[in-house]
């Protein structure tokens, strides 16, 4: 790692930045249930137009060993090496509404000089609220919304959205040191967590996606079209059904977490999930994701009827 290498270069072609409008956080890495900020990270650079103003330097913040580049093997010659992106842009939603975007990968090195980089460079664009999202794997039913535990300066989006409020210590991630530094600036700043349920935790479970654009939407009023992975959404859990069918045991497990929720929801909270993944699930559109699931579990404890 270069003791002497910048931290980040400018664009040498950035547009101008209007000011006060929203900075949107979304960092791969360490937790990601549902791969739901992988999935948030794709989305932006496909549905965005994010310009890149400023790209951190992967040789000062990148472990190559642990994340390491993909390489295309084209036959008989290598035809592209693709290395992590991460940028802080400008974006825009499907109104055409700029914000600002810092998106790709959790730093593995230097985080006190890059909570310092990304505070003094919303500073420095005029930042009006900074919002960041990541998710967890919890024991709750795929029926049911998707809750948040919300987090920060903005006690309106606590109060109303922060269905779980524990008070406990946790292995931190480089979102929450940024959201720590922001606090301590006296920003509106606000971090949601998604709740995913714990058993399409390691899937690619569309529901978590649409969860943390409506959590932005929430935060920032940006508007953000989700109708692709909505259609993904409902041919995922469409598939989950037959699977739920032919098995007693997850059937019993599904109805066990839907009971445990709707009593949790009824007398332990006054907030409400205000993550809305189009139609709820049916016990039909519960089996595709939950097959997949499966298949990862030891043969013995596959039960596909």
């Amino acid at each position: 790692m270069p003791l002497n290498a910048p931290l980040y270069e400018r664009s040498a072609s950035a547009p101008p930045v209007p000011r006060g409008i929203p900075l949107v956080i979304a960092l791969t890495g360490f937790t990601d249930a549902g791969n739901a900020v992988s999935r948030l990270v794709q989305y932006f650079r496909d549905e965005a137009n994010p310009v890149p103003m400023v790209q951190f330097t992967n040789d000062v913040l990148l472990d190559y060993r642990a994340r390491r580049p993909i390489i295309t093997f084209d036959r008989d010659h290598l035809s592209e090496f693709r290395m992590p992106r991460l940028e802080l842009s400008l974006a825009h939603d499907a109104l055409g509404t700029p914000f600002l975007l810092l998106a790709g990968y959790e730093p593995d090195f230097a985080w006190d000089a890059f909570a310092d980089a990304v505070v003094a460079l919303a500073d420095e664009y005029g930042a009006s609220t900074v919002t960041w999202v990541h998710a967890i794997p919890m024991p709750v039913p795929h029926t049911r919304p998707i809750g948040t535990t919300v987090s920060g300066t903005r006690t309106e989006l606590t109060k109303a959205h922060s269905v779980w409020q524990p008070q406990t210590q946790v292995p931190s991630t480089a979102g929450h040191l940024l959201e720590y530094r922001f606090a301590a600036t006296g920003a509106r700043v606000s971090g949601f967590v998604l709740l995913v349920p714990h058993y399409l935790g390691d899937t690619d479970y569309p529901a978590a996606a649409l969860a943390a654009l409506d959590s932005l939407t929430v935060a920032t009023g940006l508007v953000f079209a989700g109708e692709d992975l909505r259609d993904e959404n409902k041919e995922y859990l469409s598939k989950v059904e037959d699977q739920v069918e032919g098995s007693d045991e997850l059937s019993r497990m599904i109805h066990t977490l839907e009971e445990r929720y709707d009593a949790y929801m009824a007398g332990a909270t006054q907030a409400t999930p205000m993550i809305h993944t189009g139609d709820l699930p049916s016990a039909d559109e519960l089996a595709a994701e939950l097959e997949r699931f499966l298949a990862t579990r030891p043969p013995d404890d596959d039960k596909r009827g």
